[in-house]
């Protein structure tokens, strides 16, 4: 645990560090994400104007991105609090989610052209070889991303949308990801081996159910991780076990063949 001689040092470095909304919503974000603030805590503009020296345009802007990507309530005429998301919520979202992003792979099978698998391949290569090499997940995740903004690009326009809403959704999860990559966790890795397969292969439903696979193996670690942070579960709804979608579709998959 760090020290609160450690935990100031962090704190002014990270205030030193501000300079426009975006880094200031990320530390806001960092800061949620390691408890630092708590749900339903109060974020006064006047505070973090005063903290990270910056004018209060800046500081609503950050608000509203941390806003927009679920991570804190704006009520009219009383300011931005910390949102109380229960780990429900964000296992509902990496539902939806896998189901997006199992689309996105389906379409960029069907309708990619040679060029844009090409370069999925070499993203996948590149990504295996630095999970190989141990880079921080942060970097692993990045390169994912992008892999599947690739494949999103052989979507409709229409669900090119719900995708890029549901990933500013589960955004703020990354960093809980990261930290089961950098736990030496065996990984999404072998799933992604099979979309890899399957991309060579043009074979939709297999790069389907293999992306769909990758976001289950995020939605348990996020689950897992947040639980052991401190549960925030709604009391009058059982938590869903994170292991049981991925057991089960793995002996769906098991049956197919």
């Amino acid at each position: 645990m760090e020290s609160p001689a450690g935990r100031e040092s962090t704190d002014a470095a990270e205030a030193r560090s501000v300079a426009s909304a975006d880094d200031l919503a990320h530390v806001l974000r960092l800061r949620i994400q390691r408890s630092e603030l708590a749900p339903d805590e109060w974020l006064r503009e006047v505070r973090l104007c005063a903290e990270f020296g910056v004018g209060r345009s800046i500081v609503r802007r950050a608000l509203r991105t941390l806003a927009d990507d679920g991570l804190i309530e704006i009520e009219e005429n009383r300011g931005a609090r910390v949102s109380a998301t229960t780990v429900e919520e964000v296992f509902d979202l990496y539902e939806v989610r896998a189901a997006l992003y199992g689309l996105a792979a389906r379409f960029a099978c069907l309708r990619g052209s040679d060029a844009a698998i090409r370069r999925m391949l070499v993203n996948i290569d590149r990504m295996l070889s630095d999970a190989a090499a141990g880079v921080p997940g942060e970097q692993i995740i990045e390169i994912s991303e992008a892999i599947f903004s690739e494949m999103a690009q052989s979507a409709s326009l229409d669900a090119q949308k719900m995708i890029e809403a549901v990933r500013r959704k589960t955004r703020f999860h990354f960093s809980y990801v990261a930290l089961a990559i950098n736990a030496n966790t065996p990984g999404p890795y072998e799933y992604w081996r099979r979309v890899r397969a399957a991309l060579v292969e043009r074979d939709a439903d297999k790069a389907s159910q293999a992306a769909r696979d990758i976001l289950y193996f995020m939605q348990g670690e996020v689950a897992r991780i947040m639980l052991a942070r401190g549960p925030r579960v709604r009391e009058d709804a059982p938590l869903p076990s994170p292991a049981v979608p991925i057991k089960r579709r793995a002996s769906a998959n098991t049956n197919r063949r």
